[in-house]
């Protein structure tokens, strides 16, 4: 295995014919039965777009219709909950589309009734100006990744004992013009999984994007760690759309309330 400059992890030929042999042997030995099963489970993992409120499947080719200015992606709980109630609160944004997937590691049971926290992947777009998301790559596009790690992932000279989490670092692409609003990731360090899947396409597009990572040394809803990705509301990107930050405070703290109350196994 080897990993890009963003620490997207890809498949690497082996010089070795070991990997390879074992393989064709494990193919020959595999029945009618054995494929079947296979078959079953790529079906299964397939990602599927609809509507919550309806239930009805989205076609791909009805997101293509959807030209992209702005496209900004939270991921885990922290960051979904600082852009839910520091730049969704307006009420101008409307629900479009929701993931439904299944593996082994991540199985949706209840699609319809998700909070915001729990979806797995929900898309908006403005009311007043729809082009939100795309599938094609767009040369006026510019993504915005928000996501959390633990701050044990940071790799420094220093102790970590000695680091004040949370804050912030940011990563972005050779396209990305904008001064970013904390200072950037230093080397060694790499981002993972989706954060670094995005970028990667990004670089490769050369579209421009970045992303704000929290290290923060608590991985569940926390309120300190939202309010770590504060600075970002200053970006060019999030500027127009932060609309009443007092209200945002209100919002988020209503829903550590639900979240608290929805992780005590006593109620």
């Amino acid at each position: 295995m080897a990993a890009t400059f963003f620490g997207e992890v890809v498949k690497a030929p082996c010089r070795a014919g070991t990997e390879d042999q074992e393989e064709e042997e494990d193919e020959r030995r595999e029945t009618a039965e054995d494929r079947e099963v296979r078959r079953q489970l790529a079906r299964k993992r397939e990602v599927r777009l609809f509507r919550r409120q309806t239930k009805t499947s989205l076609e791909v080719s009805l997101l293509e219709k959807y030209p992209c200015s702005k496209f900004i992606i939270a991921i885990g709980n922290n960051a979904v909950a600082f852009l839910s109630s520091f730049v969704m609160n307006s009420g101008v944004w409307e629900e479009v589309g929701c993931a439904k997937l299944w593996n082994e590691w991540c199985r949706t049971t209840d699609t319809v009734h998700l909070s915001p926290t729990d979806a797995f992947c929900v898309f908006y777009h403005l009311k007043s100006n729809p082009s939100v998301f795309g599938s094609c790559p767009r040369k006026n596009m510019q993504v915005t990744v928000l996501t959390c790690r633990h701050v044990t992932d940071y790799k420094t000279a220093e102790s970590t004992s000695s680091l004040h989490s949370p804050f912030l670092k940011a990563l972005k692409t050779e396209n990305f013009k904008e001064p970013p609003c904390c200072s950037l990731l230093e080397q060694p360090n790499i981002v993972h999984d989706l954060p670094a899947a995005v970028l990667s396409y990004c670089q490769v597009w050369k579209i421009p994007a970045i992303l704000y990572l929290c290290y923060t040394d608590v991985m569940k809803l926390d309120l300190i760690t939202v309010g770590a990705f504060k600075p970002v509301l200053s970006s060019r990107s999030l500027k127009g759309l932060v609309k009443n930050i007092p209200q945002s405070t209100e919002i988020l703290k209503k829903l550590m309330t639900t979240n608290e109350i929805q992780s005590n196994i006593y109620t």
